[in-house]
């Protein structure tokens, strides 16, 4: 690759990192849906860019500014989490722990110990990255695939089996009942319909917006403004915290329907973190460990575990290539180091900002921009089930269980589509 290509391959991590930036800070907005728009817009960035550098090498750069927004997006999104109140469904472990540390004035250390966490995560993940693909290439993905149908069951038992301590039994009824209902939410919007929807392609928004995003702003309102900051914006601990996430990110972006959330659950079962800031490491490292590996089970399958993947692989026309994987790892390790910058700057600036305020009217404006967005996307069906999703995740809360159990609306769907049987779904729903 010549000083020219890179120089471009450049400028697209940099733009993929603004792209990044901006859907992990503007709750609603994730980097999905920016991503299709690249896809969509990706006819017209050929004819403008056909000058600039050779038509084949057009669709690698292109993929390197998705992949690039979707690793700046994993860094990006703790910031709103803890400030906003709004989590996306890879956060809701870790925003209590951040939202406690922001309540002692160190939420932009909290931001910090998040940042570490994702470098730490995706470097590590980066260093695996062969060694892994050599592996799944070789016959172990084939192995992993047999046994899919078997494990993801075996994850959603442990899901549940983590609720311990007093009230366990209630605690474990409650998780069932919260799987059992964001189940049906998750079935209806797979493999169903509802009544006056544009399109049932982009339900996950009201879905996903409505089990975590909005019972986070309406449990918020009226909890008073943000205590005035003293903490300083660096993380005080060691890598051990995001090196163990690490595992749980392979798993997660190797096995469909497993979220960061439900991947560091399970892991926590056997090794959990007990200061929050090294939880924060964690749950962080998970999230973006498993952008990286969603990127190997990529090149090894041509499958895509996530919206950007997908988004990657159509561009690419079904095939990464020898040469591909390595560039895009290249814009990995590039955007990872600028999201860590900007994600640290923008906790130390949300921090300066927001002391000392009342955020119940942003929240209320976050939630009728949700309301709003839904409404344009999906139609008045999207609002039924941002209603219908939003009501159940105010639950978790309500009766003392984790919200992880949420994730269940992704997973049991996947479970059902690898047992062969969603065609009788299809029929009910």
């Amino acid at each position: 690759m010549d000083a020219e290509t890179l120089l471009f391959l450049a400028y697209m991590v940099l733009i993929g990192s603004a792209i990044g930036s901006f859907s992990g800070l503007i709750p609603g907005i994730h980097v999905n849906t920016l991503a299709v728009l690249m896809l969509a817009s990706y006819p017209l960035l050929a004819v403008l860019l056909s000058g600039l550098i050779c038509p084949s090498l057009l669709p690698l750069m292109v993929a390197a500014a998705v992949v690039s927004a979707a690793v700046v997006h994993s860094f990006m999104d703790f910031v709103p989490s803890v400030f906003l109140g709004s989590p996306g469904e890879e956060d809701v472990l870790s925003v209590l722990p951040g939202h406690r540390m922001l309540m002692d004035g160190r939420g932009a250390e909290a931001v910090a110990c998040s940042a570490q966490g994702s470098m730490v995560g995706a470097m590590a993940a980066v260093a695996l990255a062969l060694p892994v693909h050599l592996v799944m290439e070789s016959g172990g993905w084939s192995v992993l695939q047999t046994h899919v149908p078997f494990i993801l069951p075996v994850c959603l038992f442990l899901m549940v089996m983590s609720e311990r301590g007093r009230g366990a039994r209630r605690k474990r009824a409650w998780a069932c009942l919260l799987c059992l209902g964001s189940s049906l939410l998750g079935l209806v919007t797979m493999f169903g319909s509802l009544p006056a929807t544009a399109g049932m392609e982009g339900m996950m928004l009201p879905l996903l917006a409505g089990l975590f995003g909005m019972p986070a702003l309406l449990i918020s309102l009226g909890g008073g403004g943000v205590p005035v900051q003293t903490g300083a914006a660096r993380a005080s601990i060691d890598s051990g915290p995001a090196l163990r996430g690490l595992l749980a990110g392979l798993a997660v972006g190797w096995l469909p329907g497993i979220t960061a959330t439900a991947g560091t659950v399970v892991a926590s079962i056997s090794s959990p973190e007990r200061t929050p800031e090294r939880f924060i490491a964690m749950v962080s490292s998970v999230g973006t460990a498993a952008t990286v590996f969603a990127l190997v089970t990529l090149s090894v399958s041509g499958r895509g575990r996530t919206g950007t993947m997908l988004v990657v692989i159509d561009v690419m026309g079904g095939d990464l290539g020898v040469q591909g994987f390595a560039v895009l790892l290249m814009a990995v390790c590039a955007s990872a180091a600028i999201a860590y910058i900007l994600t640290v700057r923008a906790g130390a600036l949300f921090a300066r900002i927001l002391q000392g305020r009342d955020l119940s009217r942003i929240n209320v404006a976050i939630a009728a921009f949700l309301c709003l967005l839904t409404l344009v996307m999906c139609g008045p069906g999207g609002l039924l089930m941002l209603t219908a999703a939003t009501f159940l995740g105010l639950l978790p809360s309500a009766v003392g269980v984790g919200r992880v159990h949420l994730t269940s609306s992704l997973l049991v769907p996947v479970i059902i589509s690898y047992s062969g049987y969603q065609w009788m779904l299809s029929g009910i729903l």
